[in-house]
């Protein structure tokens, strides 16, 4: 089966979401209509995924601009500017936001009536959406060049499927994709703590499509591999560095060390707008912390003594050196990043 996480409702001006906190226990849909919603479930992560994030955020932009059109135009480029900062606010890693935003700041910004502001934004956000979609596709065609015919073993790490983004995914995609055209798959997948994504998502998309998989501890990415036959690790991501340096879910840095040490090829799937060359390397990438009961609570049910601390970085960078190649929707970078980045990108 196929399913949209995130859809716009162009006549009502309504994004509705499926709530990713719920699943896979419950499937509930939640409707959106102002920048400040959005906002609220970007930060809660009812809405998840890099790419995802920015395609909500577009429409958050739209919202704004259709509800204050009435307003006098200097008011409503204000209400802009105030819903914009609201949306940059909402997750400070993934960079697909910002992308998302700047691209709709040229809309609205560059308007000089508010019918006009209100067309470019529209225009602009359904356009960020159909590109999610082809991009997507695109590296996922591209994948296919690493991606062992006949059988072929895949380690996942997070959630990186139609739940992160608009449609088929990135990652995830990948594996999809290798299913859906005919090669024998089977995917490990990282549980992924403290959120758990990949038990609670990505067992979750590869069940409603049939793919063969099993779910791991994060900590027995390493045995799996020394152990048992793994071809490649496809991991998606919330930035690259201009080094190749890449931010993703925690845990993925662990993955990449196993994956080095056991001779498994490691690939990031990762849109252009994930490429951030105004970021040197990773140590430049600030990485979000988030409430440390994540950690010691489970859906609301502690698993650690009450009041003990917690440290919780929701991202972590793995090293260029580590790295593979990366799958872009203009084809495979491979090493030096620092030159094939910048290269891709002018494409």
């Amino acid at each position: 089966m196929s399913f949209r996480a995130i859809e716009w409702n162009n006549d009502t001006s309504i994004l509705r979401l499926v709530d990713q906190k719920l699943l896979p226990q419950t499937t509930c849909f939640v409707d959106l209509r102002t920048a400040d919603e959005v906002a609220s479930a970007i930060a809660d992560m009812t809405v998840r995924g890099a790419p995802a994030i920015g395609v909500a955020a577009a429409f958050g932009m739209v919202m704004t601009a259709r509800k204050d059109e009435s307003l006098a135009f200097h008011l409503l480029q204000n209400a802009m500017a105030a819903a914009d900062s609201t949306l940059r606010a909402s997750r400070p890693t993934a960079v697909n936001l910002f992308w998302a935003l700047d691209r709709m700041k040229v809309a609205w910004s560059g308007a000089v009536t508010s019918a006009a502001l209100v067309d470019a934004t529209v225009h602009t956000a359904l356009s960020i959406e159909a590109d999610d979609i082809a991009v997507n596709r695109a590296i996922s065609r591209h994948a296919m060049q690493v991606v062992p015919e006949g059988e072929a073993v895949f380690f996942h790490h997070c959630n990186t499927g139609s739940l992160a983004t608009v449609d088929l995914g990135t990652a995830l995609g990948i594996i999809r994709t290798a299913h859906e055209g005919g090669r024998k798959v089977f995917a490990y997948l990282d549980e992924t703590r403290p959120r758990l994504q990949g038990a609670k998502l990505s067992s979750f998309e590869l069940m409603q499509y049939g793919v063969p998989h099993a779910i791991v501890v994060d900590g027995a990415s390493a045995h799996i591999m020394r152990t048992r036959k793994v071809d490649l690790v496809v991991v998606g991501c919330d930035r690259v560095a201009a080094n190749g340096d890449t931010a993703n879910k925690i845990g993925t840095y662990n993955l990449a060390l196993a994956a080095k040490d056991n001779g498994v090829p490691f690939y990031v799937a990762a849109p252009s707008s994930t490429i951030d060359l105004d970021t040197t390397d990773g140590d430049a990438i600030h990485i979000e912390e988030r409430d440390s009961r994540e950690i010691t609570e489970i859906n609301g049910v502690a698993i650690a003594p009450i009041g003990a601390p917690a440290v919780n970085p929701a991202f972590d960078v793995t090293p260029a050196r580590l790295i593979t190649g990366i799958i872009t929707e203009f084809g495979i970078v491979s090493p030096p990043f620092t030159t094939s980045l910048r290269a891709v990108l002018k494409r």
